[in-house]
């Protein structure tokens, strides 16, 4: 009888490959392969593929190509989870709670049909966040509204405050991801959750400056100074504390911006305007969504000027992760404008890796693409832009950019060095 097998069997990490291979079957004999996985809202993702064994049986994903007519075509051994698509539209795929997994479902269909024929076999397989042995400590020091992912083993550990953008709230699943490859971690909450701001009108650097004092006294996070990760407008955030603040090392950006953006920053008696921006700039498609590129003004010009985050006066190191089909904002022009300010101030140029058909949400490996979600401040479903197969191949590579980058600049290890857990 056809069965799945799976390598891991059982249980995987998020970020780690899973090797698909399913055997029993009948040389030459056409099947359709449909991945299901729910998040924790009930919202069900799903992808499809279409193989024809070969002689001996088998379909190797690593070998076989998916033929024209399911969610993907060609050799893509991890195409049945970078695939998975929403049922319902604008629905992007996060995870809430990292200490459960997610349940991955595995279906072998006879035939190319649709509706898809007789079930042949399945399985099911779990996607972890939170590697055995990572410590999660939830952390309510002051006004610090956080949460702190620790390896296992004895540290100390090189330490990284984590970031997420607009959306508020907690987001846990990069940081214990990333806590699994080494690196102390702590997922900053900043608005949007337990008593912290409700919204987004203005946000103090004390605050910021309270969870870098917290990372730099904690005992297992080894000094002299930290990593920054942040995404979307978690990026000019990072970028603000590593031009105001003290003992950060290496500041990585996700589609970061170079300007404050959406909010008043204060820092003692500094204020930074936020970036203006013209509604009237928001391009609605025939769908109904909304393309806001070309929203934000130049901050190279005029007051705007005044928004541009003098990341100059860093002591940090950069490295800016760019989509260079984002659609939420210009990440390559705010790239490169930011490694002109650095080097015209005589500061080391930054990395700057660009990735051609990559869109704005550039999560851990095998996240699947979200092409339109709702966003809160635009308060309609936006297009974030990106290629499937592309962006998830970006995925994987900037994760391994971002960890070579901080076991460079905060543990003195040369780019590639093996990771000793």
């Amino acid at each position: 009888a056809p069965s799945v097998r799976l390598s891991p069997a059982a249980r995987s990490l998020f970020d780690e490959p899973l090797a698909i291979t399913v055997q029993g079957l009948s040389p030459r004999q056409q099947v359709t392969l449909r991945t299901s996985l729910q998040d924790e809202t009930g919202e069900l993702f799903q992808a499809c593929a279409r193989y024809q064994a070969g002689d001996n049986g088998e379909v190797d994903l690593a070998r076989c190509p998916a033929l024209p007519g399911g969610s993907f075509s060609g050799v893509e051994p991890m195409g049945l989870l970078w695939a998975l698509q929403p049922q319902k539209p604008f629905r992007r795929l996060v995870k809430r709670d990292v200490q459960s997994p997610f349940q991955l479902q595995l279906e072998v269909f006879e035939g190319h049909g649709e509706p898809p024929g007789r079930l042949l076999a399945q399985a099911q397989h779990e996607r972890a966040f939170l590697r055995d042995g990572v410590r999660r400590v939830p952390v309510r020091e002051g006004r610090i509204r956080a949460t702190l992912f620790l390896p296992p083993g004895n540290g100390p550990f090189p330490g990284v405050i984590d970031l997420y953008g607009t959306g508020g709230g907690l987001p846990e699943y990069r940081a214990c991801l990333l806590a699994s490859h080494g690196f102390g971690v702590l997922a900053l909450a900043f608005y949007g959750y337990e008593d912290l701001p409700k919204d987004m009108k203005e946000f103090h650097l004390e605050y910021f400056e309270e969870a870098v004092n917290y990372m730099l006294q904690h005992t297992q996070v080894k000094g002299p100074g930290i990593g920054l990760l942040g995404i979307s407008k978690g990026g000019d955030l990072c970028i603000s504390m590593a031009s105001f603040l003290k003992g950060i090392a290496a500041t990585a950006l996700i589609n970061g911006s170079v300007a404050n953006v959406g909010a008043v920053l204060r820092y003692k008696d500094i204020t930074i305007p936020p970036l203006g921006a013209d509604a009237k700039r928001i391009k609605v498609n025939e769908s109904g969504i909304a393309d806001i590129v070309d929203v934000l003004n130049n901050p190279l010009e005029g007051p705007d000027c005044q928004s541009f985050i003098p990341l100059e006066n860093a002591e940090s190191r950069f490295l800016f992760i760019v989509g260079q089909d984002d659609r939420n904002w210009k990440s390559e022009f705010f790239a490169v404008e930011g490694s002109k300010r650095l080097q015209a101030h005589g500061k080391e140029k930054p990395e700057i890796v660009c990735y051609p058909g990559a869109g704005h949400y550039i999560e851990p490996p095998f996240f699947p693409m979200c092409a339109a979600s709702m966003h809160l401040l635009v308060g309609r479903p936006v297009v974030w832009g990106g290629e499937p197969k592309a962006h998830c191949e970006a995925q994987v590579d900037a994760w391994q950019q971002i960890q070579a980058f901080f076991r460079k600049h905060l543990m003195g290890k040369p780019q590639g060095a093996p990771n000793k857990l």
